[in-house]
């Protein structure tokens, strides 16, 4: 028998270094060539590690939250008869003398283990603490029985504005004690002018704490935003806009819409409508290089859409959205959330965004101040749609199907004038559908 010491592979595109996520083993399991192990957490993207050989777990190095370097030994793998020639320089051959059993041997074994210290066991947890009893079962009062207290406890109730008949009492004979008042106050027991004559006893407080670590996708979301706010003078802008058109032209679509087709949603149209507004403003579609001050502005839209899933938000992006038709970007849209959803989506899939939008779709409230995607210049923040009463052009109050933009804009390069007239070139095309299909 072999043993083979697994390292950390090159995960690919440069990354040095990455985070143990998830192991999806433990020391004593059987392992097989390919099989899926490990989890670990780039710069890009979640990466699925594989198994190399076949074999049984002997010892498994690191846990979840640690950043390790490509090429740090992860796992100690036992391995029968012969390793593959690609890993061999990993193996190790394992003692061969001590499994012989000479006199010298067999003397020095019985040695060994007369002189060995008697095993520790495990320390075991300590269950979690139990609440404290009280000293006694606290009495119940008749209706109308004036409740017993020493005149310090009954001045503290009076300064407090407690009925002290609402507290149940642990003295002897029911008396509220000093105590029982601290502990109705601490429990956010009714004042009692605010009882109504029929207050009860409080409800227990609500003291439990978790601490829970921060690892993986929710830690480099946490890295990314605070780094985002901490570098980025944000500005956002906020308008309305009117949807009614848009949503009369979606229905229709949708009803006409071939079987090979996806269901057309909002957010096709407000990637159209950002592609044919981004040539105006090409510092909005750019990254901006803070260390050397470089702004680098796309002529192509890689639209990123924010996702919210199991794992935390993800930002899959539309490669070349300016080259899709309504359709195709439905389509991509679906395809995209879905893979992002269900931990699916490669790193290419998860990478090179030149602005994002970001949707909470009927949560999305009435105004948002989205955080803006590193090293982008801006984000489209999308608020609910609802149908709000309006005036038309002859003055009468009529339904309109409203929804908000709130988009948040790198005020180092964009201005906010530039801002604001961005989305306006957004709402005119969102509230005269008919323009994101001319030429």
């Amino acid at each position: 028998m072999s043993q083979y010491k697994y390292k950390l592979p090159d995960v690919g595109e440069g990354v040095v270094e990455a985070e143990i996520v998830e192991w999806h083993i433990k020391e004593g399991d059987t392992v097989t060539e390919d099989q899926h192990i490990l989890d670990v957490m780039t710069d890009k993207a979640t990466v699925e590690i594989p198994c190399a050989v076949n074999g049984k777990v002997k010892k498994i190095v690191g846990e979840p939250g640690e950043v390790i370097p490509v090429g740090t030994e992860i796992l100690i793998i036992d391995v029968e008869g012969e390793i593959p020639d690609d890993v061999e320089d990993q193996a190790e051959p394992e003692a061969k003398d001590a499994e012989v059993d000479t006199p010298d041997a067999t003397e020095k074994k019985d040695s060994a283990k007369s002189e060995a210290p008697e095993p520790k066991s495990e320390p075991k947890s300590e269950p979690a603490p139990k609440p404290a009893a009280a000293p006694s079962t606290p009495a119940l009062r008749a209706d109308g029985e004036k409740p017993l207290a020493s005149p310090a406890v009954r001045k503290r109730a009076l300064e407090a504005d407690i009925d002290l008949a609402a507290i149940p009492g642990t003295g002897p004979a029911g008396r509220v004690t000093h105590e029982d008042l601290d502990d109705f106050i601490a429990a956010g027991g009714r004042l009692a002018s605010k009882a109504g004559g029929s207050a009860g006893a409080s409800k227990a407080p609500r003291t439990g704490t978790e601490e829970i670590k921060v690892i993986g996708l929710r830690r480099k979301i946490a890295e990314n935003t605070a780094k985002s706010k901490r570098t980025i003078p944000h500005i956002t802008y906020v308008d309305e806009i009117d949807l009614t058109a848009l949503e009369d032209l979606r229905a229709h679509l949708n009803a006409s819409k071939r079987d090979d087709q996806t269901k057309l949603t909002i957010m096709p149209f407000l990637v159209q409508a950002l592609v044919k507004a981004l040539p105006e403003f090409p510092q909005a579609n750019a990254h901006f290089d803070t260390d050397n001050s470089v702004l680098t502005q796309y002529d192509a839209v890689h639209c990123g859409i924010a996702a919210a899933t199991p794992n935390g938000l993800m930002v899959p992006v539309i490669k070349h959205a300016e080259t899709l038709d309504i359709w195709d970007t439905a389509a991509e849209v679906k395809r995209l959330g879905n893979a992002a959803k269900s931990g699916k989506a490669s790193k290419d899939e998860l990478s090179g965004s030149t602005i994002t939008i970001t949707s909470l779709g009927a949560l999305g409230g009435i105004v948002t101040t989205p955080v803006i995607n590193l090293p982008e210049t801006a984000i489209i923040g999308v608020n609910k749609m609802q149908t709000l009463p309006r005036y038309d052009e002859a003055g009468r109050l009529v339904p309109r199907k409203i929804m908000n933009l709130s988009s948040s804009f790198d005020h180092r390069i964009v201005d906010g004038y530039e801002a604001a007239q961005l989305v306006q070139k957004m709402k005119a095309l969102l509230e005269n559908p008919a323009t994101l299909f001319m030429g």
